[in-house]
């Protein structure tokens, strides 16, 4: 077989939800430094204008779609405000997530019902309202955020999380299979990184964050954008061009996936 060239990703136009801060910030950041341009979905419109404006540092177009992913019957019509702003629709990142955890017992049930509602059932319509476009490229590719909670050593507090998390992993190998005749590459992705989040409980919890560093081989939370960021450029490129149905650990070796 010929040796194949990359030919980068500038000119490309991604969606990333929940692209206000930490990680989907991160992964937009990654792919602008390609030369990819992003439309920035998410909730807080000052946390997307200000992802939008990092992103035009780097010299690529940016938009902001103030978007509550729960509202799946939103979803279609954003996703086409998109392409005509664009022009286009080659990568869509399903990051944003807002749901619950605790001890079952503790959990509503609107509570566990959140988790799925901005989970798989948010991610199955863009995903469904992104496919012509995506397919339209020839060269589509949707990478979706799972979690290492899905096969953490202990699960306590994280059984909600967990559970939708699941749900969205299967819909990723499901999507890869049927969608690969169209030219659609599906993964998924399961990050450690220190979003602000992570970070206030590191800050706040210093004796348990040491231990949950500790039990990570390379001994450190990941990057928002140089680690987790960097590795969905790579996903979404050329060079892996022969990879879709894949759960991929971002996590310093902490998870085993079997």
């Amino acid at each position: 077989m010929d040796a194949v060239r990359s030919e980068g990703l500038a000119g490309r136009v991604a969606l990333v939800t929940g692209a206000g801060q930490g990680v989907g910030q991160g992964i937009a950041l990654a792919l602008a430094s390609e030369g990819v341009s992003v439309a920035v979905v998410g909730r807080t419109a000052a946390k997307l204008e200000e992802t939008c404006r990092l992103l035009k540092e780097r010299g690529v177009d940016a938009e902001a779609f103030a978007c509550d992913v729960a509202d799946t019957e939103a979803v279609p019509g954003v996703v086409e405000e998109v392409v005509r702003r664009f022009g286009r629709l080659d990568i869509l990142v399903n990051n944003a997530w807002a749901g619950a955890m605790g001890p079952l017992l503790e959990l509503s049930d609107r509570a566990f019902r959140k988790g799925f509602e901005t989970g798989p059932f948010a991610t199955f319509a863009f995903m469904k309202a992104a496919h012509p476009h995506l397919k339209a490229t020839g060269d589509g590719s949707i990478v979706n955020l799972v979690t290492s909670a899905m096969v953490r050593w202990d699960p306590t507090t994280y059984g909600a999380y967990a559970a939708s998390k699941v749900a969205l992993r299967s819909l990723t190998r499901t999507a890869a299979v049927e969608w690969a005749p169209d030219g659609i590459r599906v993964n998924s992705i399961a990050p450690h990184a220190l979003s602000p989040g992570l970070k206030w409980w590191t800050e706040n919890n210093p004796e348990e964050a040491e231990e949950f560093i500790a039990s990570i081989p390379m001994r450190r939370i990941g990057d928002c954008e140089g680690d987790i960021g960097r590795a969905v450029v790579a996903l979404v490129g050329a060079d892996l061009r022969y990879l879709t149905g894949a759960t991929i650990p971002l996590d310093g070796g902490q998870a085993f996936f079997g």
